[in-house]
């Protein structure tokens, strides 16, 4: 009888998963930026969720909640650990940013901690100063530190985030040293630094940076890509400047879930979100914002994610 009942609840167990998959998501979701509100994630992840709600998309509203700090190590290490495994908390990621501080330690995550579900965006680093600095090139910030070993301050959003491993490769590049300053609330507080005066320059996000330009806060001089920018296209690359600085440091943001997420749940987000994503009012209003959409499903993901490893293995052990 014993056998008959465990057999009948393992039964009941596995109606309930498919019930709960079939009717996913029921309710409102949440998804956990680990950055400041008004950066460039948290601007982007509010626009590329605009439209969860409709019939055609999750049929569910998704609201964001921020758990800046670290780098966002403060939020990646709390989704690793303690976020609820049921589909109705999800988190943007940021790559390079969570690999790179996994590959160097003191983290509770990796890739192995999470599941991708599709990437919205590739947001290239930028190097900038404020409006009326006296550095108007590349070649003038490494003249600069070139005579002052040390002494170039520069903001960034953290450690081993996209914008300091630009500022690495810069460094190691240009054959200088300045003084990185990471900065506690993201891309939003380290462009606050620059506008400033609080330091002599910065390495942003593109789209951070296209929206202080805009309004005339800032001056940026170059981009650390293979090729300009179109949103930017009067600014050299770094590599068209003589620094041999590649697209490491490119900032890929999408949507993932902690690992142990129901499978069919992941596929259910899987299948959606991308078609979420091409949504015509969220390609105008990310377009408008300077944000570079890059729409990539969850198998192309997980290759990205898989490359990216290999290349930051490599780049922060020479550096």
């Amino acid at each position: 009888m014993k056998k008959i009942l465990a057999a009948l609840a393992v039964s009941l167990m596995g109606l309930t998963g498919t019930a709960y998959a079939g009717n996913y998501p029921e309710r409102p979701i949440l998804m956990m930026v680990s950055y400041g509100a008004g950066g460039a994630t948290d601007f982007q992840a509010r626009i590329v969720t605009m439209t969860a709600g409709n019939e055609d998309a999750l049929g569910m509203p998704i609201a964001i909640i921020n758990k800046p700090g670290a780098g966002g190590r403060v939020g990646w290490n709390w989704f690793s650990g303690e976020a609820d495994k049921d589909g109705y908390t999800l988190a943007a990621y940021n790559v390079p940013h969570f690999i790179a501080q996994s590959i160097k330690g003191g983290v509770d995550y990796s890739t192995d901690s999470f599941e991708p579900i599709a990437n919205w965006g590739a947001d290239p680093a930028v190097f900038i100063v404020g409006k009326d600095s006296e550095f108007n090139s590349m070649a003038d910030v490494v003249a600069f530190a070139k005579a002052n070993p040390g002494k170039l301050t520069f903001s960034g959003a953290g450690l081993f985030v996209g914008h300091h491993i630009a500022a690495l490769q810069i460094e190691q590049a240009a054959g200088v040293k300045m003084a990185y300053i990471p900065t506690k609330g993201g891309g939003a507080a380290a462009m606050k630094a620059v506008i400033a005066g609080d330091v002599l320059g910065g390495v942003n996000n593109l789209s951070d940076a296209f929206r202080a330009a805009a309004a005339g806060n800032i001056k940026i001089l170059g981009i650390a890509d293979l090729e300009r920018s179109t949103f930017l296209p009067d600014v050299p690359t770094m590599k068209e400047q003589g620094l041999d600085v590649d697209n490491a440091s490119v900032n890929f943001r999408g949507i993932m879930v902690p690992k142990g997420t129901p499978q069919d749940v992941i596929d259910k987000l899987a299948a959606t979100v991308p078609e979420m994503f091409k949504n015509k009012r969220v390609a105008k209003r990310m377009k408008a914002g300077g944000s570079p959409m890059h729409i990539m499903t969850r198998d192309e993901v997980k290759a990205m994610w898989a490359a990216r490893q290999a290349t930051l293995e490599e780049l922060l052990k020479g550096l």
